[in-house]
């Protein structure tokens, strides 16, 4: 089939290099938003998706939106059988939805129909999910509701971060996608509504929604440092400075803190929540380089009245 692929960051790089190697598929082009911001000189740089097409050889298209009449005629004069679509972060107008002959095919991170929206992966975590997965589904004007084709399956270990998760969801659902086309292509694949039941949603989580609560239980404190490892980052805010969380470790044994409590030693940080104490890992003050937590203690020297707000 002839594809135009529709993605933006790393996430969905496993996916396109599986489509780009196919035998199978043609990827005409891709679709990725436009040129952004990134890095402390705050250059234009392109999409990790625009760099893996430009490698390959492959046309970049870069629409400020969907529906730009420019953008949607060179669509059209692409004729693409099929749209497989990884991360894109953009909106699909239906002028758009209507160009290929097959449609558009989104990869997923979630068990449709739990965690429809933005930041599915995140929410697996922070709600404290044992199983997650990828879908792929053929995209509708209804947000994530579309029919699906196939599920892959992906257990959350109790160390995961939304970083370490999402990167072995994008490697399983790169071979899902791939085998998903293929199975379209054949005319053998039937992609079936999703259940009525068990939509749950997954909206984006910002950086005030980072902020740790430490009147909240551990067990939540733990699952919110690493649903937000590693972006937008959890914080909290110290003598009235932000400091970034990398994740934490409950300590069920340790001697109990009221919430913030700080509690340091040369080496580590115990901190209170409304069960028992935390051990910092890795934290990141304002301004500043990432370091251990105990080198920040030594630096801050933290006493009986200090509290994290």
């Amino acid at each position: 089939m002839r594809l135009v692929f529709a993605g933006t960051p790393e996430t969905a790089l496993p996916s396109l290099r599986a489509l780009i190697d196919s035998p199978r598929h043609e990827v005409v082009a891709v679709v990725t938003r436009p040129d952004a911001q990134s890095g402390r000189g705050r250059k234009v740089h392109p999409s990790p998706v625009a760099e893996l097409a430009e490698e390959a050889g492959i046309e970049v298209l870069r629409p400020a939106k969907a529906g730009d009449p420019a953008f949607l005629d060179r669509l059209r004069a692409l004729e693409p059988d099929c749209c497989p679509v990884v991360a894109y972060g953009a909106l699909l107008p239906q002028s758009a939805l209507d160009v290929p002959r097959l449609g558009w095919i989104n990869l997923h991170f979630s068990l449709l129909p739990a965690w429809r929206g933005a930041a599915p992966v995140q929410h697996a975590i922070l709600h404290g999910d044992e199983i997650t997965g990828a879908s792929t589904f053929q995209i509708v004007k209804e947000l994530d509701a579309g029919p699906v084709y196939g599920v892959v399956t992906e257990e959350i270990r109790p160390d995961d971060t939304s970083g370490t998760l999402l990167d072995r969801l994008a490697v399983a659902g790169a071979g899902l996608l791939a085998a998903t086309l293929d199975g379209v292509e054949d005319g053998k694949l039937e992609a079936r509504p999703q259940p009525a039941d068990g939509v749950s949603v997954a909206p984006k989580i910002n950086v005030t929604d980072a902020r740790v609560d430490w009147s909240a239980p551990a067990m939540r404190v733990d699952r919110l440092v690493r649903a937000c490892a590693p972006n937008p980052g959890a914080w909290s805010e110290f003598r009235g400075h932000r400091l970034k969380l990398g994740p934490v470790s409950p300590v069920p044994s340790a001697d109990a803190l009221a919430p913030g409590e700080i509690a340091a030693t040369k080496n580590e940080v115990l901190v209170g929540t409304a069960t028992h104490p935390v051990l910092l890992g890795e934290v990141q003050p304002q301004g500043k380089r990432l370091m251990s937590a105990g080198e920040w203690a030594r630096g801050v020297r933290p006493d009986t009245k200090d509290r994290f707000a």
